[in-house]
């Protein structure tokens, strides 16, 4: 069985996906359409599975979370996957490079890849692509609309700034 639910946030109505067991899509609504798996009869709405994503979110929306903490399952090919967790060590409040997580993973001509691979992340803000950014230091491409990735951005540098 599959589930979801809706959220209502500052950045967009968010869709939450789950397994039952693991947390498995945070997608903005404008994502929805180019992201999310088809839902077949076997999906349910319930918020029921989602009560610590939504405390969570909640929270990182008020500006009092910095670092989830929950059961995800993110599930893509072997090196979305790598991508997607290498993703989860950058800091609350800082920005790294398409560049930058290519080298982490050892692969330093594969920035492009690292770009598409960030872009089908299906459990956004929560693994944060947002933090990913432009060798150059501009905000390019996010899912969301760089609007978006600006405020998700800039939220998380004013709330640093009381940490």
């Amino acid at each position: 069985m599959n589930y979801y639910t809706f959220l209502e946030s500052p950045v967009d109505r968010l869709l939450l996906t789950s397994d039952g067991e693991f947390l498995t899509g945070v997608y903005m609504e404008i994502e929805i359409q180019k992201l999310l798996p088809r839902m077949t009869d076997d999906w349910r709405q319930d918020a029921a599975p989602f009560a610590g994503a939504i405390a969570q979110l909640n929270a990182y929306f008020a500006g009092e979370l910095i670092q989830f903490d929950l059961p995800m399952k993110a599930t893509g090919t072997p090196f979305q996957e790598a991508v997607w967790q290498s993703l989860t060590a950058i800091p609350y409040g800082e920005t790294v490079s398409y560049k930058n997580i290519a080298e982490r993973l050892h692969l330093p001509k594969a920035a492009r890849a690292v770009g598409m691979a960030n872009g089908q992340n299906p459990i956004s803000i929560i693994i944060p692509c947002h933090r990913v950014i432009g060798a150059n230091g501009k905000l390019t491409g996010y899912g969301g609309g760089i609007h978006r990735k600006q405020w998700l951005l800039a939220h998380e540098d004013k709330q640093t700034s009381f940490t």
